[in-house]
């Protein structure tokens, strides 16, 4: 169909896309998580025990937190685009642990996993041409 091979042609436009999407999305994700204060970052910090890391759980949780809401702003933004990512990705990655850990299996850890592979991708392909990162 000839619409729908011209719309390469708006590569930015679907980047732009996503980011607004992930990012408002993140954004309101995060948000509570910040506004939760100690506890609650103590409780997200805990979740670095999976991979060996007990110590420090507080400040752990707060950059989780942080990563989600302020990582949305700068996706948005296409601001530190590729160290957003890459902190994402690892907020994700956790955040699947988590799933599994708990026994959510495969279906539970699934959101986690599908947005991990998103930030990842997103890392080789930039923010596009509409981003402070490229002005």
């Amino acid at each position: 169909m000839a619409i729908l091979d011209n719309l390469g042609k708006y590569r930015n436009t679907g980047l732009l896309l996503i980011r607004l999407g992930l990012g408002v999305m993140f954004m309101i994700h995060g948000f509570p998580k910040i506004m939760g204060g100690v506890e609650t970052w103590k409780g997200l910090g805990g979740s670095m025990k999976l991979i060996g890391i007990d110590f420090l759980p507080v400040a752990w949780g707060f950059m989780a937190a942080a990563t989600e809401t302020f990582g949305g702003f700068l996706l948005i933004l296409g601001l530190f685009f590729r160290p957003v990512n890459i902190l994402l990705v690892f907020t994700m990655i956790i955040a699947a642990l988590v799933h599994f850990n708990k026994g959510d299996g495969i279906n539970g850890a699934s959101h986690a996993i599908e947005l991990g592979i998103v930030f990842f991708g997103l890392l080789f392909v930039g923010p596009g041409k509409y981003s402070i990162d490229k002005k």
